[in-house]
């Protein structure tokens, strides 16, 4: 099955204050060597998902350099992999900005065609649990 996972990172983690004051929250340092993305990076690969896009917006330049081209998670692939997506204008009197996650996701919808899923999977950052493989089975 092709499985395509997008993972929405483009919180500004106001909640968490001086922590996300430079940062996003996705990027957000966990214990020392972590970051708060590695939990669903590596939920992904551990589902047996290899084609992940990765949505930022608020502040993403620490979150990309930490993602980079994904070879941590064995996501620096020829084929899938990890995409890091940001925001853009499509036309004329689009925004920069995601509005929100429906929002997000219909900007992306040619990288997700062009990727031809059998199944989709959308996934918010901080959920530090296995859910995919929970709604797979």
């Amino acid at each position: 099955m092709r499985t395509l996972a997008l993972i929405l990172a483009g919180g500004r983690g106001s909640r968490l204050d001086i922590l996300s004051a430079h940062r996003a929250k996705p990027g957000v340092p966990f214990a020392g060597k972590f970051r708060l993305i590695d939990f669903a990076l590596s939920n992904c690969v551990n589902s047996g998902i290899y084609n992940v896009g990765v949505l930022t917006q608020y502040l993403p330049h620490s979150l990309n350099r930490h993602i980079g081209i994904g070879k941590p998670w064995d996501l620096d692939r020829k084929k899938g992999g990890v995409t890091i997506l940001q925001p853009f204008r499509g036309k004329p009197g689009d925004t920069d900005w995601y509005k929100g996650t429906a929002h997000a996701i219909y900007k992306n919808i040619s990288f997700i065609k062009s990727n031809d899923p059998d199944a989709f999977v959308k996934r918010k950052m901080y959920h530090p649990t296995n859910r995919i493989v929970y709604h797979l089975v």
